[in-house]
């Protein structure tokens, strides 16, 4: 009765065998065979690969986490124009200036060749000064001559940094610095002879608050004059300056693999004709990402539209040379959370692997194997007629 049954139970194999000695093997299906195997093989890695790896879900909402900083990360290089007379201003949406704001921005002097000539200096963030027509009357027993700029006789210019101011003021472009007698001692010569000399790298970060802003690097000591933000060039003009720069990297928040975080990196802005202003209008995302052990990282993706026009012969309202950044926030949000793959998954996708490519390996090995046979056999007849 046993021996009934499992005469029965044969009948249900799927995977009947066929004697040894009715089985040939042949050089192409040996062939098919080691293709088919490797074949099985890489793709099981890349199956593995894909299982070892996070499953990234997206989601978008309405962004409501307005309290924490924008941070901005930076470096850029400048290759023409010195560090003493390239300036990094940050203001908001209102044109205010960033004041007390933390960064952490260095500057490095390279020469022409892009080599640095000495070590990264940190830099203060410039805020602009607003220029005061008013002169206070304030007597001094030791009284410089301020060259002609003075607005009365009681106003003295002391040092290099007076004359200056007081050319400033007037709107006059700065005499020879050489007879100016208070700037002889002065680093501000070297300084204005080493301007197109050397190249700058600006790298850093700045914290600022969350809400739409724009900076910008550009040559000259900026300051404010009736509401209106200019930089003083002298005693240069502003077509002098090569606005060339790289952007070795840009991001807001922390950096994230496989998001838009830096689409700028390797961007270069090439002046072909004199003194050209760039700008970089902005559209930033701000982005979450959840990692599988709770981590939650804060960035921000941005996409980027750029302009340039040249500033050489046109009068300075219309603008003036250097690299602007213009970015306004999104009112969205996108949430990246990282999730385990299932093993479930991944156990029929092997499945999968191993019978398709065996499936088509035997396909391929029937098609190769009647073809090569019925060609021997008209070879064979050939012969014989």
């Amino acid at each position: 009765m046993s021996s009934q049954l499992i005469d029965k139970f044969k009948q249900l194999d799927a995977y009947a065998k066929t004697l040894e000695d009715f089985r040939i093997k042949t050089t192409t299906g040996a062939a098919i065979t080691v293709s088919g195997g490797l074949i099985m093989i890489l793709l099981f890695l890349s199956e593995l690969y894909t299982y070892m790896s996070p499953n990234i879900s997206e989601e978008l909402f309405v962004d409501t986490s307005r309290g924490h900083k924008l941070r901005i990360n930076l470096d850029i290089i400048v290759p023409t124009i010195s560090c003493n007379y390239l300036v990094l201003d940050a203001m908001d949406s209102s044109g205010e200036q960033h004041l007390q704001m933390e960064h952490n921005i260095h500057k490095r002097r390279l020469d022409l060749d892009g080599n640095p000539i000495e070590e990264p200096k940190k830099e203060e963030i410039a805020t602009s000064t607003t220029v005061k027509q008013n002169i206070s009357d304030v007597a001094v027993i030791t009284c410089g001559s301020c060259y002609g700029a003075a607005f009365n006789e009681s106003q003295c210019c002391n040092t290099c940094e007076d004359v200056k101011e007081a050319y400033r003021l007037r709107r006059w472009a700065l005499p020879d610095m050489a007879t100016i007698e208070q700037c002889k001692n002065d680093e501000s010569i070297e300084k204005t002879n080493n301007a197109l000399k050397e190249g700058c790298q600006i790298y850093g970060y700045m914290e600022v608050n969350r809400v739409g802003g724009s900076f910008h690097i550009a040559p000259g000591k900026s300051f404010t004059i009736n509401h209106v933000h200019v930089h003083d060039v002298q005693p240069y003009s502003s077509s002098v300056f090569n606005t060339t720069h790289y952007i070795n990297h840009l991001s807001f928040g922390t950096d994230i693999e496989g998001a838009n975080t830096a689409p700028l990196d390797g961007v270069k802005g090439v002046a072909k004709e004199g003194a050209v202003m760039f700008q970089y209008y902005l559209k930033i995302v701000p982005t979450m990402y959840v990692k599988l052990d709770g981590t939650v990282l804060h960035s921000n993706q941005f996409s980027v539209t750029r302009h340039q026009k040249s500033v050489s012969n046109i009068n300075a309202e219309s603008g003036m040379p250097g690299a602007f950044f213009s970015y306004e926030l999104s009112p969205l949000m996108v949430k990246y959370t990282e999730k385990e793959r299932s093993i479930g998954h991944f156990a029929t996708n092997i499945c999968a692997i191993i019978g398709g490519v065996f499936t088509v390996a035997g396909i391929l090995d029937a098609f190769l194997y009647h073809s090569l046979n019925a060609f021997q056999n008209k070879m064979v007849l050939g012969k014989a007629g």
